[in-house]
């Protein structure tokens, strides 16, 4: 079981609370998660990937294990520590401005 934690907007338009259980079958990875993610909410389609081209969207960062993963591959298999559920999958809503 994997654990995905979504900033509050997206939250709020998937109608879940704030950890998203998703079961993965085969590696674990980005790409993986948020096409689970978003067959299992489809109101997400578009929100955190281009729909055209699937990279991810502007101010939308992935981390996993305190590690900033936005511009890795998104098909390298994510930390062990995220595959087995110990820790979660963070999508999270980035600012600029300062």
């Amino acid at each position: 079981m994997i654990r995905v934690r979504l900033p509050h907007h997206l939250r709020t338009l998937a109608g879940v609370g704030a950890e998203v259980e998703l079961d993965i079958d085969g590696p674990v990875t980005q790409r993986a998660v948020l096409d689970a993610l978003e067959a299992s909410h489809p109101v997400l389609i578009g929100t955190i990937r281009d729909r055209g081209n699937g990279n991810r969207r502007p101010f939308v960062r992935f981390f996993a294990c305190r590690d900033d993963l936005s511009n890795e591959d998104p098909d390298e298999p994510l930390p062990e520590a995220v595959a087995t559920g110990a820790e979660p999958y963070l999508i999270v809503g980035a600012m600029a401005g300062g």
